[in-house]
């Protein structure tokens, strides 16, 4: 029997759950070896019975701390897909401002006290409010590796996500180095998977797939030394994705 897939949506701009649909013909193969029974995003149909659940997005409200932990309770495998469900993403940003102040600049004068939807915290990843047992990084996550992912799964298989930095796909590709074209990049001290796609394309690497889990922060630094940059130059460069100076799962 097919393991039975759900992919539910949080607090995102749900583009990672778009990169399912562009997978174009390779659904085909995945539909072969599981079973999709709720996707808002792409089909009416709902299921509370499901085997493996992906999550987009971050928890920004307790109704959605809530319904998460019931997630959990029906999934054997939970699986944080995207920057947002990973540790926060650009939602991150939002740690910035005191939960009133952000409300008070997106509704203004509207009346939203006491209304549940309305009810807000600082943004929490996946792994703050239950157990997440594989990610897929990226902002969006990268379809092939998802495609990847899904098939590990279903064969029992630890899904092989790398844990080296972008600078090594970019090798790979025999790219120039982005610092010699005057742009920056934390390349260096990302994780890769991502096949390098913004240095590839003269554009420094953001850290939307966050820090590898060791990074070589004295390689780091004789780089950003080498092109007189500072520590705190790339940690600001973290923000975009991993606010709070790039503390990252």
């Amino acid at each position: 029997m097919k393991p039975k897939v759900a992919v539910f949506d949080f607090a995102s701009c749900e583009g990672c759950e778009l990169q399912i649909m562009n997978l174009e013909e390779k659904v085909i193969d995945l539909i072969d070896i599981v079973d999709v029974v709720s996707f808002r995003e792409a089909m009416k149909e709902n299921s509370n019975d499901y085997d493996i659940a992906f999550i987009d997005g971050c928890i920004v409200r307790p109704l959605d701390e809530k319904r998460l932990k019931e997630i959990r309770n029906c999934a054997n495998i939970l699986v944080a897909m995207g920057s947002c469900a990973c540790f926060t993403g650009i939602n991150g940003l939002r740690k910035q401002f005191t939960d009133e102040d952000v409300k008070r600049t997106v509704y203004g004068n509207a009346i939203i006290e006491n209304n549940p939807y309305f009810d807000v915290f600082q943004p929490k990843a996946i792994d703050e409010v239950v157990k997440v047992d594989h990610y897929i990084y990226g902002c969006p996550i990268d379809r092939n590796e998802l495609a990847e992912v899904i098939t590990s799964l279903v064969m029992g298989k630890k899904p092989d996500i790398p844990n080296y930095p972008v600078c090594v796909e970019c090798k790979q590709k025999e790219n120039i180095c982005v610092f010699d074209y005057g742009n920056f990049c934390i390349g260096p001290v990302t994780r890769a998977g991502c096949g390098a796609i913004c240095p590839t394309n003269n554009c420094g690497c953001e850290g939307c797939r966050g820090l590898v889990n060791d990074p070589d922060t004295e390689s780091e630094l004789e780089v950003l030394q080498r092109y007189g940059l500072s520590l705190d130059d790339a940690l600001d460069r973290f923000e975009m994705f991993c606010y709070q100076k790039g503390v990252v799962k």
